[in-house]
């Protein structure tokens, strides 16, 4: 759908927009559609029925809360897809693999390939008929043990996408430790890794400091880089009754995205019918790419001005108690001039200083913010920026204040929290050797950047992924994929075909698995697995449908007969007891973990889940000065790019048909696209300048500085309202063109949201 924006975009072309609010009937349509397209399961209803509620399915899909007190449906549109998509009666069982080549599947669409439905047998990879052939469970772990005990541990990878719950992860770092090796890069890596490094370094805490209650008492939230809309919908639950109790709510993206604009609440029969939507936020900022160190300091600089001018505006007794840093900030501050705000932003001086009037007249104020400011070169900073201006008025630890990264997966932050990490010194190395008798290895491993970089020096030897579609995921695509055959081994714990497993190492395997909202029978009785949320509340799962497949096992059991089959005889490590009783996985996590798990077993199907706490928002600082840090950032411009001529900024997205690299169809409604993902979305003032047109092919090159050629090819041109020198479009598929050089400083996260291109 076309909406004409031309007098916001000073020109007479019309750009793609969407009239509707999220959600409403639109939402209804959308799911309904993927329903249809992925041939669900009758039972697909009563898990929806069940998702997100206490002793229930928890959601497969993003990391947001699950109250105490759920709403009739506590589903949002995108999670109601992961579950229709987990539970599609399609299969793709080795007939499949008789019809079609590996050769042949690489070029089909990645939507087609997860279309065949869910793996249903073992397969390995036979080079000879470039053919993946049915084998046997007990074939695949001795082969893939053999395969790995001749391998240097040191150069295998065991990667983690965010899905797999906290029993499982558990086990999987243990497996990898008790190996030897700290090559445990997961799907943080490419996201929030800048959170658990950037937010450590000035508050103490890898994760948010806020809860859900915190959307109760805040009357200012400030929300930064991050779509509710198509990425975290029900977030907008919360969002729309703080509106309606008052609360100011400041957006600042560079695309005006529908989420952030209005909603309709489905579970509202007057918005339903013949309700207004709510409107969301009452102050939009379209910063341009990488802008917001900029826009949040300039904020910063009129709070500041209003202390000087009539005093009561900064929290002297919080800054004097609990901060540190603050007066070579305040100095930086002060002499940033106006018009280097203004042109890194793209935001006018006015615009920055209502928001900081409206700060500074707050009482409690949360920072949200997502992918948007963590994908950068400077992401950390940009991160330390919106922390600096919280620190200002003390809104970090008290009720509805705080800082509160939106995650993605939905247990991503719970695999970090036991032990799914490459650095040693975050994993307690005493307890494992207590309590297993291991000596868990010192040295460094590899995050996601590092692994790519020693696969492309050929370096890396072994590939295990639990989960995920990672050479798809990973900057500097084209390369990758040349390379990662060469691997001697590569092992996909998986439940649909993705372009990832379509490139076979020398040894091959497809090991299929359960997803969660199946039945996980071990012993004869239901298995439950634990999530953490993005609030750090810990809860149970349990699922109920029936296996896709007799043959599929759990993730537990997968990675416990992967162990055994790799690892000399330990009685201490009883990965078959593990696996008949996941309670005992529990009690070993909170031997491990008993200050974050205690009382596991009793807490874990309480409402609302367990919170496992957080020292930052008992303002206790866990830093090096022992203080929240204020901090100067590297530069005002998170991209780390100068301007130069015909040089753009890329940013890649998610369409609302999407979830990370699924792809359930070709829509991206609530921004008013639908059929194509080869496209580029860009201001019409830039279309013209350019001498383009709407709907016209063009190529897009990389314009790093590090001499590698890099191109896509076939890109529509989409006009849509974005700041000038600023493009979008779509994840994964213009990944070939980010750099895996760039990233965050701090963290290794890939600069998604600022890459360097030119139109070819």
């Amino acid at each position: 759908m076309a909406k004409d924006l031309s007098e916001e975009n000073g020109t007479d072309m019309p750009v793609a927009g969407y009239d509707g609010p999220v959600g409403g009937w639109g939402s209804a349509k959308g799911m309904a559609k993927v329903a249809r397209t992925a041939r669900s399961s009758p039972g697909a209803l009563e898990t929806l029925k069940r998702q997100n509620k206490p002793a229930g399915y928890m959601c497969s899909s993003c990391a947001w809360a699950k109250p105490p007190n759920p709403h009739v449906a506590e589903f949002c549109e995108n999670g109601a897809k992961a579950t229709l998509w987990d539970l599609t009666t399609a299969r793709c069982g080795p007939e499949f693999f008789r019809d079609h080549t590996v050769s042949e599947l690489a070029d089909w669409d990645a939507h087609d390939l997860e279309r065949q439905g869910r793996l249903t047998h073992p397969l390995r990879y036979d080079a000879a008929s470039d053919r993946y052939v049915e084998t046997s469970w007990d074939e695949a772990f001795a082969a893939i043990g053999a395969e790995l005990r001749r391998l240097d541990p040191k150069k295998v990878t065991f990667y983690v996408s965010g899905k797999a719950g906290l029993e499982a992860s558990y086990l999987y770092g243990l497996y990898a430790r008790a190996y030897g090796h700290s090559n445990l890069p997961d799907s943080s890596n490419m996201c929030h890794e800048t959170t658990s490094v950037g937010l450590k370094k000035v508050i103490g805490t890898s994760v948010g400091t806020c809860v859900l209650e915190d959307f109760e008492h805040c009357d200012m939230i400030i929300h930064v880089g991050q779509n509710p809309g198509s990425n975290s919908p029900r977030i907008l639950h919360p969002l729309q009754k703080a509106v309606e109790r008052g609360c100011h709510i400041v957006a600042i993206n560079p695309l005006r995205e529908k989420g952030l604009l209005e909603f309709a609440n489905p579970q509202n029969p007057w918005q339903m019918s013949l309700g207004a939507p709510t409107e969301i936020a009452d102050r939009y900022l379209q910063v341009r790419t990488g802008g917001d160190i900029a826009v949040l300091t300039g904020i910063a600089k009129h709070v500041l001005a209003l202390e000087d001018n009539q005093g009561g505006v900064l929290d002297h007794a919080f800054l004097a108690e609990h901060c540190s840093g603050l007066d070579d900030w305040m100095d930086w501050v002060r002499a940033a001039p106006w018009d280097r705000l203004e042109a890194v932003s793209g935001i006018t001086r006015a615009e920055m200083e209502g928001v900081g009037t409206l700060y500074a007249r707050s009482k409690a104020v949360m920072g949200i913010y997502g992918m948007g400011v963590t994908q950068h070169v400077h992401g950390s900073d940009a991160i330390a920026a919106l922390v600096n201006l919280l620190l200002l008025r003390g809104n970090i630890g008290r009720p509805g204040a705080g800082c509160s990264p939106v995650r993605g997966h939905s247990n991503v932050q719970g695999q970090r929290t036991v032990g799914i990490t490459e650095k040693p010194k975050l994993v307690p190395n005493d307890k494992l050797r207590e309590l297993f008798g291991i000596e868990p290895p010192q040295d460094p491993g590899w995050n996601t950047v590092e692994f790519v970089e020693a696969l492309l020096a050929g370096e890396a030897q072994g590939y295990v992924g639990l989960g995920g579609n990672l050479a798809r995921a990973v900057p500097d695509q084209d390369r990758v994929t040349e390379v990662w055959g060469n691997m001697p081994l590569t092992v996909h714990v998986a439940t649909r075909l993705n372009r990832t497993h379509l490139m076979p190492g020398k040894s091959s395997w497809l090991l299929p698995c359960l997803v969660r909202a199946e039945e996980d029978l071990q012993n004869g009785t239901s298995q439950q697995v634990t999530i953490e949320d993005s609030f750090s509340h810990i809860y149970g799962s349990i699922g109920k449908r029936e296996p896709a497949s007799p043959h599929l096992k759990s993730e537990v059991d997968i990675v416990c007969r992967l162990a055994a089959a790799t690892l000399d005889p330990n009685p201490r490590l009883a990965w078959s007891d593990w696996v008949g009783d996941y309670a005992e996985i529990r009690s070993l996590i909170e031997a491990t973990y008993p200050d974050k798990f205690h009382d596991f077993e009793a807490r874990m199907n309480q409402p609302g889940g367990f919170y496992r706490g957080n020292p930052a928002r008992e303002r206790v600082w866990k830093t090096e000065t022992g203080k929240a840090q204020f901090t100067v950032p590297a530069d005002l411009d998170a991209t780390g790019l100068a301007e130069g001529d015909g040089l753009y900024r890329l940013m890649t997205l998610r369409s609302n048909d999407q979830f990370n690299t699924t792809i359930y169809g070709m829509s991206d409604r609530l921004r008013g696209i639908d059929g194509d993902r080869m496209l580029i979305m860009m201001s019409p003032a830039d279309i013209e300048a350019e001498g383009l047109h709407p709907d016209q092919r063009i190529a897009l090159t990389g314009a790093a500085d590090d001499d590698i050629p890099r191109r896509v090819d076939g890109l529509r041109i989409v006009p849509y309202q974005l700041p000038r020198g600023c493009i979008a479009g779509y994840f994964p598929e213009l990944n070939p063109l980010s750099p895996l050089s760039r990233h965050d400083l701090l963290s290794k996260t890939p600069a998604a949201k600022g890459i360097p291109v030119r139109l070819a």
